[in-house]
């Protein structure tokens, strides 16, 4: 089958057969993660669904599995390097390989800098910058012999900052970066490396804030005045995860109905 099957049925006109691949998606206990998870399945890969709250985990293999996909779920904490290379390599012998990694875990607080704990800022690093690294290496040692695709999802907040998100904006753009990095060495090996970066995407999390006068005033920043919702970055995704994006490595695609482009 061609990476790119056209057919009917397809709500762009088309999909992207990832048969017979197998990816790990981090922070899949919920939002993006599952969603991306999800995503990836129904384009035909076994997916390992891993974060650290296993009980959430598994509710969204089910609901992949209810859908005809394949999933298991696996235990990490991206900030472990110990327990990073065990869950890489579980998943790897349940699977029977590794091809696509989405290097989604993420977390954040919303602090003044002047404010802003020394272990709040380790948390938000340790997880968004470290945890990519660590299980992006891990799974290039295991990808290192037949190639693969490897997706880091950065933000808007790489490029641009905001008050009051210092680290999170820090750790993003060094995202950036280490996505350049790894491109560069790692494409010897048949390895591809390219980030997402998303803007403003309405989920559970932030829909209430949203609806504030605050977040109101947000939207109308946006030049296509909306949010983006989580099937906005399904395209992006499927590019990066499949040989549809074969040449493509080192590079960031932005979401975000031109939030980048917006004037000052």
């Amino acid at each position: 089958m061609s990476p790119i099957d056209r057919q009917a049925g397809s709500s762009k006109g088309f999909t992207i057969s990832l048969a017979g691949r197998t990816a790990l998606v981090t922070g899949a206990s919920g939002g993006l993660g599952a969603h991306f998870a999800a995503l990836l399945a129904r384009a035909g890969a076994k997916v390992a669904v891993v974060a650290r709250r296993q009980e959430s985990c598994r509710a969204v293999c089910a609901e992949i599995e209810a859908a005809g996909g394949t999933a298991i779920a696996v235990s990490m904490d991206v900030s472990d390097a110990a327990g990073v290379g065990a869950a890489v390599q579980e998943t790897f012998t349940r699977l029977g390989g590794l091809d696509i990694l989405v290097n989604n875990a993420g977390v954040a607080a919303m602090v003044p800098l002047l404010d802003l704990l020394e272990a709040d800022w380790d948390r938000i690093l340790d997880t968004n910058l470290k945890g990519a690294f660590l299980v992006g290496q891990a799974a290039a040692r295991l990808m290192r012999g037949n190639g693969g695709a490897i997706v880091n999802v950065a933000s808007i907040l790489g490029e641009r900052v905001v008050s009051q998100l210092a680290p999170y904006a820090a750790s993003k753009a060094g995202l950036l970066q280490l996505t350049r990095a790894m491109a560069l060495e790692w494409a010897r090996y048949g390895i591809r490396v390219n980030a997402l970066c998303p803007g403003y995407i309405e989920t559970d999390l932030n829909r209430d804030f949203f609806q504030t006068e605050a977040g109101q005033a947000m939207i109308r920043r946006i030049p296509q005045r909306r949010l983006g919702r989580p099937e906005d970055l399904d395209g992006a995704l499927l590019l990066l995860a499949s040989q549809a994006g074969a040449f493509m490595t080192g590079t960031a695609i932005t979401i975000d109905g031109g939030h980048l482009v917006s004037s000052l």
